[in-house]
């Protein structure tokens, strides 16, 4: 676990000093810090949706994952949880906008942290080999990320740190059962679905299209499973002959 700690510290350290780049810029810099983090995350995302092995598997788990998340409200739900935690800290003085703002830094700072082939490989490692290497590139990347999401919401940002220690924890802990379950395709298929939603975020920074990707979150379970399932449809698509 000492490679999650480090990893969510990075995230605190790098949330302050966003929070100070934050109050010495006006708001025609503020845009071009928006415009700047959504084009990243959409590098990001593209870059890891092409990981994956299988187009069917990415549309379908969207799909699925989407009609669950829709259904369960799950943004609105991270949303509330967001504006809750603002509204603690804030002492009930915080304004719509600003717990608006917390809540939008908690969850897409958790999801970009977190969303990648790479904390999930990293945290396997560190708890199964002891192997910290991988993880602790990922926190000084964290770390940088979240100076630039800082400036562009606040400090809900820093609120991720905590997402990071239960996510990552899991992973460390668990690593040595859940890697030879969801082997590389599961991971690769998790991480892609992830991109998509980096995408999504990407458009929302952009104003391009503003998507609800919070709701797409089940995808990212459907994936590893319909992954984990491909083979069995292989072997009973060629016992029919297709």
């Amino acid at each position: 676990m000492i490679a999650t700690y480090f990893n969510a510290l990075t995230v605190i350290i790098g949330t302050l000093i966003g929070l100070v780049v934050k109050n010495r810029i006006n708001e025609s810099y503020r845009q071009l810090v928006f415009t700047s983090s959504g084009l990243v995350t959409l590098v990001i995302g593209i870059s890891m949706a092409l990981g994956t092995n299988s187009f069917l598997i990415l549309l379908f788990s969207l799909i699925i994952g989407g009609a669950a998340g829709n259904a369960l409200k799950i943004e609105d739900r991270i949303m509330a949880l967001g504006a809750w935690m603002e509204r603690r800290l804030s002492g009930g003085k915080g304004t719509d906008e600003s717990a608006r703002n917390f809540a939008l830094g908690f969850f897409n700072a958790s999801l970009l942290f977190c969303s990648g082939a790479m904390t999930v490989v990293g945290s396997i490692q560190a708890g199964t080999v002891g192997d910290y290497q991988l993880i602790m590139i990922k926190a000084i990347m964290d770390g940088a990320m979240a100076i630039i999401f800082t400036a562009a919401y606040g400090i809900g940002v820093m609120a991720s740190a905590l997402f990071i220690l239960v996510y990552q924890g899991f992973f460390t802990l668990a690593g040595g059962v859940i890697a030879p379950v969801l082997g590389e395709s599961g991971i690769n298929e998790l991480a892609a679905v992830g991109g998509m939603l980096l995408l999504m975020i990407g458009f929302n920074l952009l104003d391009i299209r503003q998507t609800k990707a919070g709701n797409f979150l089940p995808a990212m379970i459907v994936a590893p499973l319909l992954a984990m399932a491909r083979p069995l449809f292989t072997r009973l698509l060629g016992a029919v002959g297709l």
